[in-house]
């Protein structure tokens, strides 16, 4: 015997169990008391909660038991193996069924005790899966469909590696257990669509076809055929029982074999087992009764009376089914070691996240050199400027666009296309496909090795938002390029002129909203985003070219601060100052000019990213907001967050509404966002004395 082959595991969480709590094993019944174990900790963590989602563990339990012990490539005792297997539960509410699983299988993270502590604080076993909390939660789902969206990202990121590193080293699948509701959600169809397209044939969902939703049979509501649908996206489709385990595995080993991505519909019956309710909605989100519970422990011919406890045969099986892995674990570590030194010192980079040495020396002097050049750009082509330097001195950054790669700068030379024919490319075009896109960027992050980036209009940020609400919830480093930011964009319209979107995303914790001024700050905002490993970065640029602000090189980047003052009073103790951000810093200077000509000492203040000044200590937030008596912020956005600059009573030059058709020059005009209407504002209130009501300019009247 060899120190790879699994032995007797050791007897952990229940072992002994209560007397009586034994059975016999055989091949005949082994593969039912192995998913019985996982649908009766299951329930049984449900029960001790009072809340949760039996439905799904019960009746995709033998789906689950199938695919983890004969099929899943992944080790316990490395599990961040980065060559394992991703299964990712896009059904996040069957999260009972999976903590089970990683209990059963030996996960060390997930014991007994957090089963017993289901849905409580502090319990590594959530309400729904928490990419973060548990090893084998590979990403985050609850809202449905988020989670068949994110593999699509997984399962490009496999592809592209292996493509680039050799599949020596990258060579995994990416499963899905996804149920009616992930199917139903709008998303899927983005998902699957794209997937069929990059024919990505390590991605297998399979689907707990149970006909069953909240308000009663799926088809009260839908009678789409799944099965035709995924063909017609050109995915493998095959239907079966699944509650039958040699069905299972056929269906797997088949869908392992063709070149597409795969959907097995497995018809299973939710609840399956439950007395009264097996088949029903009822099952679906309540736990059961504790009459039902005991007729389920009969019906699935469970040994132990005693919740939580699992006879020692079951829980061996699957300990040892845990320790599969490691053999092939162990022969993929050697192969990794025998890369060329350079190869592999980048491939541990990779999967470490570290940026090169060179990152930070390349943008200082890519920031010197457009301080000095001065450029009239757009922030949009500044981006562009940026993403040169940056796809050049990062290879791991895989960009795309939701079909506007032409607005939104996103594409450099060299990157190459990435397509089924070339997994190499770097830029994934993601069609008109705005939520799969940001649901893709998540997957491509929580895999490793990649920094993801994609663009669309800032408006559209409404059809991504929940995406990015995960990247943000998971502390994924996902950047996200939103062009034409503003009523700068002129002609679209209100329908494209984003005004309450700013705020709404500067709203979301732990998301990171950057609206640079010119292309300096366009620089060192891209800086802060890919050097940010947990956070993801929002990047709202202009359509519009904006003169610069920033003409003499520093040595620091100025925008880690979140605000900064760009220039001080000239004539004296500053009686104004002028708050703005993107493109209004450019009028707020000329403001300043005014108010300076007319005797008044002003400072403008640029706020590049309103979440980086929170986090500054009290004394750099005091000295930036000062104690002027007349103070303005100024943003062709609505006045929510700008709290932390003014009060109620302090003056804000923006939007009050939506916008309108016309050329960008004539609608600032007409909104009042302008040079001019700042210092009519300031001048009205110096003259008052420096105080009075909240004056909202740029109403448009």
């Amino acid at each position: 015997m060899t120190d790879d082959t699994p032995t007797k595991p050791d007897r952990e969480g229940g072992c002994p169990p209560s007397e009586g709590c034994e059975v016999e094993l055989t091949d005949d019944n082994r593969h039912a008391m192995m998913a019985a174990a996982v649908r009766i900790l299951a329930v049984d963590a449900i029960s001790a909660a009072r809340s949760g989602h039996p439905g799904v563990a019960l009746g995709a339990a033998d789906i689950i038991t199938v695919l983890f012990t004969k099929f899943l490539k992944f080790d316990v005792q490395d599990p961040h193996w980065p060559d394992r297997d991703r299964f990712v539960l896009s059904a996040g509410h069957g999260s009972a069924m999976l903590y089970a699983v990683l209990h059963l299988l030996g996960f060390e993270d997930m014991s007994l005790e957090d089963l017993k502590t289901f849905r409580q604080l502090g319990s590594r076993a959530a309400g729904h899966p928490e990419y973060g909390l548990a090893a084998g939660i590979e990403t985050t789902t609850g809202p449905l469909g988020q989670g068949l969206a994110t593999a699509v990202g997984m399962a490009i990121a496999e592809r592209h590696l292996a493509a680039e590193f050799g599949p020596e080293v990258v060579d995994h699948h990416t499963w899905v257990l996804a149920g009616d509701g992930d199917l139903m959600e709008g998303i899927s169809q983005e998902a699957i669509s794209l997937a069929g397209h990059l024919r990505l044939g390590k991605l297998i969902v399979l689907f707990d076809d149970n006909g069953i939703t909240i308000d009663g049979a799926v088809n009260v509501a839908d009678s789409t055929n799944q099965l035709a649908r995924f063909a017609a996206s050109e995915w493998h489709v095959q239907s079966i029982d699944g509650h039958d385990p040699e069905a299972i595995a056929q269906a797997i080993a088949a869908a392992k074999e063709d070149p597409r991505p795969s959907l097995i519909a497995c018809r299973t019956e939710i609840g399956f087992g439950a007395p009264e309710v097996a088949g029903t909605s009822k099952v679906h989100g309540a736990p059961l009764t504790e009459e039902q519970v005991a007729g389920l422990r009969k019906a699935l011919k469970w040994p132990c009376d005693v919740p939580f406890d699992v006879p020692c045969e079951i829980r061996d099986v699957w300990r040892l089914a845990g320790l599969r892995g490691r053999k092939e674990r162990k022969a993929w570590q050697k192969r990794l070691e025998k890369l060329p030194a350079s190869r592999h010192a980048e491939c541990v980079r990779r999967i470490a996240g570290e940026l090169p040495e060179d990152f930070r020396p390349a943008l200082r002097r890519l920031r010197s050199e457009l301080a000095e050049e001065a450029p009239a750009l757009a922030t949009r082509q500044a981006s562009q400027r940026v993403l040169e330097v940056v796809n050049t001195v990062l290879p791991e950054t895989v960009g795309g666009s939701a079909d506007l790669t032409g607005s939104n700068n996103t594409f450099t030379e060299g990157m190459g296309t990435f397509s089924a024919a070339t997994p190499e490319g770097r830029y994934i075009h993601y069609g008109i496909r705005e939520h799969a896109m940001a649901a893709a960027m998540n997957g491509l992050a929580v895999h490793g090795g990649i920094i993801p980036y994609g663009g669309t209009f800032l408006v559209f940020s409404d059809y991504a938002r929940g995406a990015m609400r995960l990247s943000a919830l998971m502390r994924q480093r996902a950047v996200y390029v939103m062009t034409h930011d503003s009523i700068g964009l002129g002609e679209d319209g209100p329908t494209h002129q984003p005004v309450e979107h700013l705020a709404s995303l500067r709203a979301m914790p732990r998301m990171l909203v950057f609206r640079p001024a010119d292309a300096v700050e366009t620089a060192e905002c891209w800086q802060l985003a890919l050097q940010n490993a947990e956070r993801p970065s929002v990047l709202a640029l202009t359509r519009q070219k904006v003169e610069p602000v920033r003409t003499t090189p520093e040595k620091t980047n100025l925008c880690a601060r979140g605000a900064y003052e760009l220039a001080d009073g000239e004539n004296g103790d500053t009686e104004v100052v002028i708050f703005a951000s993107g493109s209004e810093v450019a009028i707020a200077l000329k403001a300043r000019e005014m108010l300076e000509e007319a005797g008044h000492a002003t400072r403008v203040v640029s706020v590049p990213c309103m979440e980086l000044f929170d986090e500054q200590d009290e004394e750099h937030k005091a000295r930036i907001i000062g104690r002027e008596k007349v103070r303005i912020a100024v943003e062709a956005g609505v006045r929510e967050g700008w709290w932390r600059f003014i009060s109620r009573d302090d003056i804000f030059v923006g939007m009050h509404d939506f916008g309108e058709s016309a050329p960008g020059p004539v609608l600032y005009e007409h909104f009042g966002i302008t040079a001019e209407a700042v210092f009519q504002a300031a001048m009205e209130r110096l003259e008052s004395g420096g105080s009075g009501d909240a004056t909202e300019a740029g109403s448009g009247d």
